[in-house]
């Protein structure tokens, strides 16, 4: 009977892990309103690389849910984003791996479906307004006559072309430079 990763310490571990660099670095940027950047998925995309979908998945929820009780509650609905992305990083490592040039294609991917889920929340909830560093965008577009989807989506699209493949690609240079304990073969066997 095979074991569920979810019962290694190692894999509770790097999860909670992930939950952290996700809120540091996401907290951070918000903070800081720093355009076109979110970094608040590396840690979803790093745990999806090494224990699957379903761990990336759970990963990114728990991001948001834990940073909305925390600061912000407008992040708790764009959790679905950051399951999204733990899901789609997951499947293709578990496909093609994680090299860098899978790495730059996954963010490329990511950074389309990304605003595809995250802009009809972001307009539908908070009218377009996110409370980060593409707000500015948002507004200017919405000035120059865009309509409220259009100009709430662009710069998304901008924001996660750069946050997304720059993500990825960070995470893809960190996985060979990982401790072998925590990589899911070495975690598969440690429940043995």
């Amino acid at each position: 009977m095979k074991k569920s990763i979810f019962s290694s310490t190692n894999a509770m571990i790097l999860a909670a892990f992930g939950i952290a660099i996700n809120l540091v670095l996401g907290t951070i940027t918000q903070l800081l309103h720093i355009p076109l950047l979110f970094l608040d998925t590396i840690g979803t995309i790093l745990v999806a690389a090494v224990l699957g979908p379903l761990a990336g998945a759970l990963t990114g929820g728990l991001t948001n849910v834990i940073q909305g009780a925390i600061t912000n509650p407008k992040s708790i609905p764009f959790g679905l984003v950051n399951i999204a992305v733990g899901l789609i990083v997951g499947f293709i490592v578990k496909r093609f791996g994680f090299s860098l040039k899978v790495a730059v294609i996954t963010g490329v991917i990511l950074s389309i479906i990304a605003p595809l889920i995250g802009t009809p929340i972001a307009v539908f909830m908070y009218g377009g307004l996110s409370g980060g560093g593409i707000d500015f965008l948002f507004a200017a577009l919405l000035a120059s006559g865009e309509k409220i989807f259009t100009a709430a989506f662009i710069p998304r699209i901008l924001g996660n072309l750069i946050d997304k493949i720059a993500s990825c690609i960070l995470v893809a240079i960190i996985l060979p430079r990982m401790p072998k304990k925590f990589l899911v073969s070495r975690v598969i066997n440690n429940d043995k």
